[in-house]
Order: structure tokens, then C-alpha cells, then sequence
């Protein structure tokens, strides 16, 4: 009762703008009226899909109203972005999608049916997580970062790796990670991290770059074998496994994140109320505590934050694309 109470009170606090004289249409503040989405652009067991329930499940006693996470899998997000692109600003329909939504697709697909800065608003950065090289202890033998490259360039052709898709944080991690190397697996791609460690777990690729909050629970269990964390320092859910820069990789920091956004021109009193209730979801102290489980850091900041470090995204990873030769299939 102390928990809800207090998303509550948060959630009156994020309303506080919606008061006479403002401007604000008689739907804005009666927000919301019906059941509200939270599209998911990938398929199910992923972290995208993790942060969507745990903030629906949150939301929905509180505001009164159905909150239900929708995926919507295909063409790395572009999919449910365009969904999101076309709907009513109205915040009964918002997004919660990765890196690739946000920041690679524009330099991955020149065509790309969205603009993820002119048609989505930003509501906030939810979390962030390093990417984890895990093995299939079944297959790879290896227990360290130098065993995994002899046994790459040994079986060269015949490795493979798994991705949540095309232009992912896992495939461009990788990509990187084959020209520090010189070593050349597979990329074979699937509609989600979940069906990615699907693949790994049963032995049709060998290995993977996947965000913790995807493979902590194979780790735990054995099922998987981590070999380095992408993060510029040890993660505590994995004290054990060295940075890629402690491994002999120099430089080499990459990490996955999930956003949430609404369609363009959601108006700002609108904006404030749909954040404060997103907001005081992830900071609930038991979905933080059940997402550092999994390895996702809830960050939960502002739209205007959550902007510039999307404009500094993309910035970087249009580099990472170019350089790599990457072309969407």
C-alpha cells in the first residue's frame, strides 16, 4: 500500500500542470481515458519486453486504467515505430524500444519509415545495461576473452552468432569486436534477444554480444558462459567477468539502452503527466531492485535529457555504420 501510495503521489505531482488557464484541451488532462499501449518493437523475452511489463504492471493500479505492452516485432523496431509515427498524440499509445529504434535505424535504412527525433517525443531514458560475449558452453570450450578468439580463428567458417537484428547494439558490438580481432563468425539475426538466446541456448550459433538483462538468468543457472562485459567497469550483477579493456581490449565500451517516446507534438502538460507516471514506475524501489537483477540500471530522466543523449547516439553510431559498411537487408 506504502508503494502505491507513493506512485501515486508521484503521478499527482507530474499533474499538478493540468490546472485552468493553460491551454490544455478538456482530453489532455482527463489522460487517461482508456486503455493506454505500450508498443514493444521486438518479440517476447527480451529487455524491452522486461521494462514494458514491469512499468505497465505498475501503472495500470494507479492510473485506473488497462496499461498493456504490445509487441510488435520486425525490421529491427521499424515496425512499431512507424505505428507510433502515425498515431494521435493523445499518450494512450507510447513506445518502449532500444537503441536501434532510437539512435542506429536512421544511418542503418535510408529509406526508414520514421524519423525517430522528428516524429517521436521523448519521454525519458529508462535504462541502461552493458553487453555481455556469451558462449555455449557446449560448444565452446573457451573460458576466457584470448581462448574465445584462438577458437574463432581455428573454426573459422563455421562459427556463428545471434543478434536481436540487423543494425542491434549486439550486431554493431560484434561487428566492432571481428575488426579488433580478425576473427569472422555468422551473423545470423532474429526479431528479438529473446529468440537470439533461444538460438544460443540450443546450439544453432556458438555465441552472442546480448545486453545482461537478456542472458543474466542463463548465466546464473550455467546455461551460458560470459567471457567479458562491454562496460567501462565491472557490473555488479557479474563481479567476476572482466571489462573487454581488462581482457586486452582497449576502448572497446558499448552498452544498450531502452527509451520510452510518445508520437510528435505531444503537448507539454500532457507530456509531464504521462512522464510522471512512466517515471514513477521505474523508480519504484522493487522494479529497480528486480531490474538490477536482470542487469538493467533504471535511469528514468527527463525528455529533454533523454533528447540530447539520443542526439548523441546517433551522432556515434552513424559513425560505427559507415565505418563497419553496414546495409540493411
Amino acid at each position: 500500500m506504502f508503494r502505491r501510495n507513493v506512485l501515486a503521489g508521484c503521478v499527482a505531482a507530474a499533474g499538478m500542470a493540468l490546472q485552468p488557464g493553460q491551454g490544455m484541451a478538456q482530453e489532455e488532462a482527463a489522460w487517461p481515458s482508456r486503455a493506454v499501449t505500450i508498443l514493444v518493437p521486438y518479440g517476447p523475452g527480451g529487455a524491452s519486453d522486461l521494462v514494458a511489463r514491469a512499468i505497465a504492471q505498475r501503472m495500470q493500479p494507479v492510473l485506473g486504467r488497462p496499461v498493456v505492452a504490445e509487441n510488435r516485432p520486425g525490421a529491427n523496431g521499424e515496425i512499431a515505430s512507424r505505428l507510433l509515427a502515425r498515431s494521435v498524440p493523445d499518450g494512450h499509445m507510447i513506445l518502449l524500444g532500444a537503441i536501434g529504434v532510437f539512435a542506429i535505424n536512421p544511418a542503418l535504412r535510408p529509406n526508414l519509415g520514421y524519423d525517430p527525433q522528428r516524429d517521436f517525443t521523448p519521454i525519458t531514458l529508462a535504462v541502461t545495461s552493458p553487453n555481455v560475449l556469451v558462449v555455449n558452453p557446449q560448444a565452446v570450450e573457451a573460458t576466457d576473452l584470448a581462448g574465445v578468439i584462438t577458437w574463432l580463428k581455428r573454426e573459422a567458417g563455421r562459427t556463428a552468432y545471434s543478434t536481436s537484428g540487423i543494425g542491434s547494439s549486439h550486431h554493431l558490438t560484434m561487428e566492432a569486436f571481428k575488426q579488433l580481432t580478425g576473427t569472422d563468425p555468422t551473423h545470423v539475426p532474429y526479431a528479438g534477444g529473446g529468440a537470439a538466446v533461444t538460438a544460443l541456448l540450443s546450439g544453432t550459433v556458438q555465441l552472442a554480444f546480448l545486453d545482461l538483462g537478456v542472458v543474466a538468468g542463463q548465466i546464473a543457472d550455467g546455461r551460458l558462459r560470459p567471457i567479458i562485459v562491454t562496460s567501462a567497469e565491472r557490473d555488479p550483477v557479474l563481479p567476476q567477468v572482466p571489462t573487454a579493456a581488462e581482457a586486452g581490449l582497449a576502448d572497446f565500451v558499448a552498452t544498450s539502452w531502452q527509451g520510452v517516446a510518445g508520437p510528435a507534438n505531444m503537448p507539454e502538460p500532457l507530456l509531464r503527466r504521462v512522464h510522471g507516471a512512466v517515471a514513477a514506475a521505474l523508480r519504484e524501489p522493487e522494479v529497480v531492485e528486480n531490474l538490477r537483477r536482470a542487469g538493467l540500471t533504471v535511469v528514468a530522466n527527463e525528455p529533454a535529457e533523454f533528447a540530447a543523449f539520443q542526439a548523441r547516439e546517433i551522432a556515434r553510431w552513424k559513425q560505427v555504420v559507415q565505418r563497419a559498411g553496414i546495409r540493411a537487408e
